[in-house]
Parts: structure tokens; sequence; C-alpha cells
């Protein structure tokens, strides 16, 4: 597998890159979100790799058992549905709709189509993030059994997912691209310990609504807006009141896809379908979302999305 390399602003931010993959051997790339994307972007074109990508969403009316059974008939494999169900432990859930399931719950669902993919490897961006601890064992088994048969790359951000299922790690950034040694890794431990308690708290975003506290995970969030003083946590159609101002939550949500995109609003760049233009100075952002949201985008920020989405 080869990455070419890339320029920004006249100085090298994506170093050439040559990864020997093989069988039973998972490979992981630490990463932020711009090199992310810029890592898959270029593999889109090769028919040998699927891809799967961060916040990927699903069928959302069809049932568990519906999904599985239709992954099979248009892949064409011989395994029966419910034996599938008892393999990915999803009995229980399969009469769910999938929009009725848990945020976990339903990544877990939509990452089940690397088992069904027929390219012989597979490149998956933050496939444990949105995953709760259950699913994420679960998850890891289905990726052992799957790096028999196929190479599996994985990019993320974090050291703990990478080490979860991951034999051979690398870093990748300023300083360039280079494998990540046992001393490298059994400090990055040290330092994940010592910040447990503060990476637990960045990954809720608490709000309340009818003086209940209710908290959502970084992915849950559509968008944030600014409203007369007041900072509103839109999800699912639905907003509620936080006690953060958007500075605060701009710092907290950037490694998780988040993007300022105007003065009174950031929002979730893995819920964006498409950028709208109305004028030559007036945009906005239409988000994929189970309700129609459209969010502006300042003039001023136009070119930085662009840069940040390789467009």
């Amino acid at each position: 597998m080869q990455f070419q390399p890339m320029y920004y602003d006249g100085e090298l931010f994506l170093p050439k890159i040559e990864l020997n993959m093989i069988l039973n051997q998972s490979v992981a790339i630490i990463t932020d979100l711009k090199r992310k994307q810029l890592l898959m972007n270029q593999l889109v074109d090769h028919s040998q790799y699927y891809l799967f990508r961060a916040g990927q969403s699903e069928y959302m009316r069809l049932t568990v058992q519906e999904l599985i059974t239709f992954l099979i008939q248009v892949t064409e494999r011989n395994e029966r549905a419910a034996l599938l169900m008892d393999y990915f432990v999803l009995k229980e859930e399969r009469k769910v709709r999938i929009k009725d399931l848990s945020s976990s719950k339903r990544m877990y669902v939509t990452l089940l189509r690397v088992f069904f993919a027929h390219q012989p490897t597979l490149v998956l961006e933050e496939p444990y993030f949105y995953l709760e601890e259950q699913d994420r064992r679960q998850f890891k088994r289905i990726l052992d059994d799957l790096s028999q048969e196929k190479q599996i790359l994985i990019l993320t951000s974090n050291l703990e997912d990478a080490l979860i299922s991951c034999d051979t790690i690398y870093r990748l950034n300023e300083s360039g691209f280079h494998p990540l040694d046992i001393r490298d890794i059994e400090e990055d431990k040290q330092e994940l310990r010592k910040q447990d308690e503060t990476n637990i708290t960045l990954q809720k975003i608490s709000t309340k609504r009818n003086d209940k506290v209710i908290l959502f995970n970084p992915p849950e969030i559509d968008f944030i807006e600014s409203v007369e003083g007041s900072i509103l946590v839109h999800v699912d159609g639905e907003n509620y009141d936080c006690a953060l101002t958007l500075t605060e939550l701009e710092q907290r949500l950037l490694n998780f896809g988040f993007f300022r995109c105007h003065r009174s609003y950031i929002v979730n760049l893995q819920k964006v379908r498409e950028i709208i233009t109305w004028t030559k100075n007036s945009y906005s952002l239409r988000l994929n979302t189970g309700k129609d949201a459209v969010v502006p985008l300042s003039r001023s920020k136009l070119s930085e999305l662009k840069a940040l989405l390789n467009i």
C-alpha cells in the first residue's frame, strides 16, 4: 500500500508512505483528522480497498435482521442470516429498526459491512471511537477473525484504540511517519492513565433539559449554535441547553471532527452532506440528519473547510 506525498502551504504535510501489509497482522496509523482524510482520499479509486469512514450511516428504517439479509443477498454469500445473527451477537436486536438502536449499537451494526466486503484490504477510520465496551469487544473479535484472510489498516487519533487490535502501530504527524516502539507505547500508556479523568470528561458533552442533565457522545451531536447568549446543542432535530461557551466546546470537540463554521455555529463534519452556494459571498452547509438541517458557513471559513476536506 502506497501513499503519495502532499504539500500544504508550501510545506510537506504528508510524506510518501509505503506499507507492507500481510495477513494475520493488523496495522494502525495514529494521526490527526486532516491527515486521516487525506490518506482515505488517496485510496478511493483503488478497487482492492474497502473504505469505512468515521460516522458512516446505515438504512435506518430496516430492522437489524433485514439489513443482514440484504447484505447477504447483495454480496451473494452462502451464510444464513440466523447463523450470522448468532455470530454477531444480535439475536435480541434482530427485530429492532436500526434508527431505534442505541448510538453505539447502531454504529456496531453499520461496521458489520466490513464483514461482507469482498476486497482483500479493509481500511477503517476510527472504528472503535463510537462503540461502548461490549460492542468494542464484539467488533474486535470479528476483526481478529477477518485478519486471517484480509489485510486490515486502522486510521485513528487514539492510541488506546490502536492498541486494542493492531500488531503494528505507526505515528504520522508534523515530524513525519515512523513506527511506535515499545518505549513510546509505554510512555503513552502512562500518559493515558494520568489523563483518564480528563478523557472521560471530554468524551461526553453535558446538556440540560427540563431540569434533567443529559450527556451526549460527540458523534451524536449534529451542530451547536449560539442564540442570544444561550448555547444550544442539536441532536436528532431536538435542542438542549449547554453551560459551556462555543469556544470551550470548539476546543473540546476539535479532535472529534467538529468545525467552527461561523462565529455562532459549530458543525459535526461527519454530518455534512452538501455545501450550498446562495450568492458569491453567502454559503450554508446542509446536514445529513434525520430532519433537514442547514447551518450558515462564513465566507472567511470556506477556504479552511475546503482545505480540511481536501476539495
